[in-house]
């Protein structure tokens, strides 16, 4: 079984075709800068077991729409060739930032799911409308293969009432749903069944906390394979600190500077999302530099690293506490799968709550799944990469057969 999976961003789409016989990707791409005067296709494909060729397109990209028609022409195309016709893909499984209360679970697309979908967007105003596109698109691209959508929340809307509702009014919760939906739902749903086979014990035993850290960034615990709590709020900013994003903030911040630099609402709001986290304090978001520098002395990077770390073990901390007792601590995400000083610096000093790490085992993971805590250590230390994708495709398997 051929699927498509489509991840629409704000102005970029992710694509990726998988053998679901096999679970392995016949072909990735990516396309950024939509809406730019110039964009770019970036495509991979794997001809044969020798390794993989690549297909770039320059050229105009207005909108969501032209990048997927794009996308579906590169793959066609007999140089690519991953499709031959139209008929090849039997389900495209699509990433939806937001499904609010909706969506407990990945659901089919008809047009109830539309319009329920459509409902979400003033909670996601960024991405569900470009995610709505996708679906519009390929619904006519490829007119004969099923269409699920699967949800970033859907895997945290298991979490109990006093842990995602907000001591706000009640009303706001009743009339506009404003609550805590948490994100990166997929990666912490994927890499905690990976954790259970990496244990070799079942999920609905495990109690796990999954540290998905990146340019975007969120803690998870999970019991017995659900969701109990979650970094991120209502939006993706809150929680830990992230690349460009602030992270969880004092309210009264937030009035304080628009009161005494006359922002508006959208300057606020560009402050917090792209201007703020590791770039606010020390000028740069990726840690790699960041760890150069406060090497070399640079104090700002050294505080840009320690904010990260500190925060990081603050959540960790209160999912230890909320979860009474932990099987396994799982690292994931570009910085949580190839960066050992991170990983080193947040498990630092917790011998007495069983975390040990082994340093020689944790300087060697960089990317692939491994355990990389000490023998002697209670709770298990393991660094798996994410695939989002993947985990896409295979509940679109779960959605059609159900």
């Amino acid at each position: 079984m051929k699927i498509l999976v489509i991840n629409c961003g704000s102005s970029s789409l992710k694509y990726q075709l998988l053998d679901m016989t096999t679970e392995t990707a016949l072909a990735t791409g990516l396309i950024e800068r939509i809406g730019e005067p110039q964009g770019i296709l970036t495509h991979k494909h794997h001809p044969d077991a020798e390794g993989e060729a690549k297909i770039v397109r320059e050229k105009p990209i207005p909108d969501h729409e032209a990048g997927l028609r794009l996308a579906q022409a590169v793959m066609a195309d007999p140089e690519a060739g991953v499709l031959n016709d139209a008929s090849d893909i039997q389900a495209v499984g699509h990433r939806v930032v937001h499904g609010g209360e909706a969506f407990k679970a990945s659901a089919r697309v008809d047009a109830d799911a539309m319009a329920a979908i459509e409902k979400t967007i003033p909670l996601a105003p960024l991405h569900n409308p470009a995610n709505l596109t996708g679906i519009r698109v390929a619904g006519e691209l490829f007119p004969d293969a099923p269409q699920v959508a699967v949800f970033d929340t859907a895997f945290h809307q298991s979490m109990p009432p006093k842990a995602y509702h907000y001591a706000l009014p009640y009303e706001f919760y009743e009339e506009m749903g404003v609550r805590r939906y948490g994100f990166h739902g997929t990666s912490h749903k994927y890499v905690a069944a990976e954790a259970a086979g990496l244990l070799g014990r079942p999920l609905q035993e495990l109690k796990l906390v999954t540290a998905h850290l990146g340019s975007g960034a969120s803690i998870c615990a999970i019991d017995k394979g659900r969701s109990v709590d979650t970094t991120m709020g209502m939006t993706p900013l809150g929680g830990v600190i992230m690349g460009t994003r602030v992270g969880n903030i004092d309210p009264g911040v937030v009035m304080y500077i628009a009161q005494q630099k006359g922002y508006s609402v959208e300057e606020i709001d560009r402050v917090l999302q792209k201007e703020s986290g590791l770039k606010g304090i020390c000028g740069s978001n990726d840690m790699r530099d960041i760890h150069t520098r406060a090497a070399g002395g640079d104090e700002r990077a050294r505080l840009a690293e320690e904010m990260f770390i500190h925060r990081i073990r603050q959540y960790m901390g209160a999912y230890f506490f909320e979860l009474g007792e932990v099987d396994a601590l799982v690292f994931t995400a570009g910085i949580g799968e190839h960066d050992p000083l991170t990983r080193e610096k947040c498990c630092q000093g917790l011998e007495y709550y069983g975390v040990v790490i082994d340093p020689e085992k944790n300087q060697a993971a960089r990317g692939e799944a491994r355990t990389v805590s000490a023998p002697i250590s209670a709770v298990k230390v393991l660094v798996i990469p994410t695939n989002e994708e993947l985990e896409i495709a295979r509940q679109t398997v779960e959605v059609l057969k159900a």
